[in-house]
Parts: structure tokens; sequence; C-alpha cells
């Protein structure tokens, strides 16, 4: 596909990165000094210019283009860029924004008296696709990562080997997991491998488990402790997420407590939230986070809109004994660095949006359902040809390592074993990493 970029600043060297291997990338940017050394390492064409500049966009061959990319640092600047593609070509455009009335105005309201609508076809708002990851981690106690497929009916689980953890230092083969639970991929040292059954379980590991969602949530509770469901959350942070996050936990009916430390932004809080308690304070200051007794909150979530300081106050939730914090990072690089000093969960908001464009806007025969730890690993549903012959999964002779881990048959799930017969029309959702993804693709094409 031919990607073009509209914008040279951090989100878009990183989806120029994610993407320049398998699709042709040109990056427009007003200003030639604009990051430009982070592009020079990447196969791409770098243009200076304006997105809406028409002339310019002809010049790059916009019509022969697949998909329009307008994530400039400027939300205004985007919207135009994206309307001048829409009145010179068909080809999809996605608009990042940054603020939620911008996302309003772009979004037809049904029964609005301004019937015309903006024909930008994926509006992007970082914050709000990063608040839905943290919220569907909090509704799964323990998890680091989840992601639901087959209409709900199967889950990818990701979980940290903890000193407590009952299968430490143990092979997998001699793990007693439920029936239909497999591990499919394990992350040690900050690189993930696909296991066998001889791999041993180590302290700090992060382990992928793919498999029914019954199965799983019998994995929760028999082997991660999970006997109580998340009650209380602390949010430190009213801004945009945490206000978007709130509301979506006071619907699953979450006790909650906001820690905002502009007395305005407190009371705007107040008028949106009804069953959300709002303090106003300082959420690194030791001492008010144990007389609102932090350590009685089952999940701290801290989503200021600084690194630093989400960085400061997730360190001294842990130091007070919180079992899951969960910490917002604006700069892509730090969400490792973050983990590594103990965070339970570092979430990117670029990572989110990055993750978003690659399931579900670059299209092709073979979907990419998922990915995982930054882009190592990739899930993704293969539909099996019509010519393929049947044959179990014991006899494949796929060309790297893969895992599959669910068939769809009809309206059937099966989690598969070695023994299991491929058949023709069968989606097959399959784990690999992501320098053996074109592998699989390509074998499940012949």
């Amino acid at each position: 596909m031919k990607i073009i970029i509209y914008g040279a600043n951090e989100l878009a060297c990183l989806i120029a990165a994610r993407l320049f291997e398998d699709h042709d990338i040109i990056i427009i940017d007003d200003d030639s000094n604009n990051n430009k050394e982070q592009f020079d390492k990447l196969d791409l064409e770098y243009v200076q210019g304006s997105g809406s500049n028409i002339n310019l966009l002809e010049s790059v061959g916009i019509k022969n283009a697949d998909i329009f990319i307008a994530c400039t640092d400027n939300d205004e600047a985007n919207i135009v860029a994206c309307l001048t593609v829409i009145n010179m070509t068909k080809l999809k455009t996605v608009c990042f924004v940054s603020k939620k009335e911008n996302v309003d105005s772009l979004t037809l309201v049904r029964g609005s008296k301004y019937q015309k609508e903006l024909m930008i076809d994926y509006i992007m708002w970082p914050e709000e696709l990063m608040t839905q990851e943290i919220f569907r981690i909090i509704t799964v106690p323990q998890a680091l990562d989840v992601e639901d497929f087959a209409n709900g009916k199967a889950r990818l689980l990701e979980y940290r080997i903890i000193e407590s953890t009952k299968f430490i230092n143990k092979k997998i083969k001699d793990c007693s997991f439920p029936e239909e639970t497999l591990i499919v991929g394990i992350t040690r040292d900050d690189t993930l491998f696909i296991p066998t059954g001889d791999t041993e379980l180590q302290l700090n590991d992060k382990v992928i488990f793919m498999g029914s969602s019954y199965s799983l949530d019998i994995l929760a509770g028999k082997f991660f402790q999970e006997t109580t469901d998340v009650k209380q959350v602390t949010i430190i942070g009213g801004g945009s997420v945490g206000l978007m996050l709130a509301k979506n936990l006071e619907k699953a009916n979450y006790k909650i407590k906001i820690i905002e430390n502009d007395y305005k932004r407190c009371e705007e809080l107040s008028e949106e939230l009804k069953n959300t308690l709002i303090i106003n304070g300082d959420g690194a200051n030791f001492a008010l986070l144990e007389e609102e007794r932090l350590d009685e909150s089952d999940v701290v979530v801290c989503v200021t809109n600084n690194d630093e300081r989400n960085l400061l106050c997730s360190l001294l939730a842990k130091q007070m004994g919180v079992a899951k914090v969960i910490t917002r990072v604006s700069k892509n690089a730090n969400a490792g660095l973050f983990e590594k000093v103990g965070i339970d969960v570092a979430i990117s908001e670029n990572g989110a949006a990055i993750d978003d464009i690659e399931n579900h806007l670059i299209k092709t025969d073979i979907e990419i359902l998922a990915t995982v730890e930054r882009g190592q690993g990739e899930v993704l549903e293969i539909c099996v040809p019509f010519n393929f012959k049947n044959d179990m999964i014991m006899n494949l002779s796929l060309p790297c390592k893969a895992i599959i881990a669910i068939i769809q048959r009809r309206n059937r799930i099966i989690i598969p074993r070695g023994t299991t017969q491929i058949m023709p029309f069968d989606n097959l959702i399959i784990f690999t990493t992501k320098e053996n993804s074109n592998a699989v693709k390509n074998y499940f094409k012949r």
C-alpha cells in the first residue's frame, strides 16, 4: 500500500517505523528540520511542504495513494489537510485530533440540524483509545494486557510471573493449565519469543495466554488468585483521560476517587461525575496519599500529562503497597523504562493509536487482530483457502515459529491440539512474532 503521512513528529515516526517495511511511505512536513533525522534510518520519502497544498499533494501522487494520515500537533492543520485530500481523491483519510470538541465537531450526531457530514473516514483521538485499553485491563485483575476475539468467546491475557506464582521455575509441559488454554508467547528481558513445552517459566517473565474465555477465567482464579474483583480505583490526574475513565468505571459500578491538583478542574469534574469522589490535591504528596488511604485501592491509574510526575506518583503508590499500578506515558520509549522500575502497566496513547491503525486500517486478505509487546508480536486471522488439503496441525510444515491458538469453524470455537485437523474455510487465529508474520501469511496463501 502507498501511505502518505502529514507530520514529522514522534507519532509520525512511530507509524512509519511500524509500516515502512511492508508499505511505501511518504512523509510531508512544513519544517524540513522537524525531526527529519528520525526518518533517515527508514526507507521512505521525505517531502517539505504543507499537507493541504494541492500542487504538492499532486506531485507526491496522492491520487495513487491508499491512505492519507494527518498527525501533526495541530488539530486544525490535520482537519484542513484531510478535507483537501477528500476533495481530490477517494482514498482513506485518517485525522488525528487532541481535543474532544474537535472530535464532537467531526462526528455527525444523528438528529443534528447540521446534516452535511464531513467525510473524514477515521477520527483518531489517541487519549480515547488509551482510555479504552486501561479500562479493559482494570476489568481483568492482575492482567497486563487483554484482547477479545470471536465476539468475546476467546481471549488473550498477559500476566507477569511473580514470586508467589504457583508455576514459577516449572516447564510449561509440567503445568496443569485449564484444558482450553495455551501459552503462545513469553517476554523475557524485553524480548518476545514463542516457547516450547520444555521452556521454563522464570521470575518476571511476561506470559501471554490464549484460549476460550471460560478457560482463561478458570486460569485467573486458579493461578493468579483472582478470587475478588477490583472494587476501588484511584485515578491521579483529572484531565480528559481521567474523566473518560471515571465515566466508564461509574457505569461499571466501581468505587472511584480522582486526585486532581487544579481546583477549577475539580469543580468541572464534580459537575460531570455523580458517583466519584473528587479530591483537590497533589498526587505526588505522600502525606495526602496516606490521608486518603491510597493503599486501600485495588488499582491506581496515573494519567497526568507529565511523564515524570506519573512515574513519581506510580512509585509512591507501589511503595504504599498498591497491588496494581497503571501509568500513562506520552513518550513511547518511556513505556519499557517505566516497567523496568516496577510499574505494572505503562501505556502510551501513541502506541494505542498505532495499534489501532495497523489492526483496523491496514487491511489485507489476512487481518492483524492485535499487536502485543509494543509491536513485537502479532495475532493474525487467516481464512484457510478452499484448496487447502485437510491435515492435522502436527503435520503442518510451518516455515517458522507460530501457534495456531484458535479455530473458528462455522459457529464453533476450537482451541486446537496437535491432532486437530485444519479444514478449508476455517478461520485461524494465529500468534507469531513480527519478524515471522509474513512467512506465516505466505504459507497459507500457497
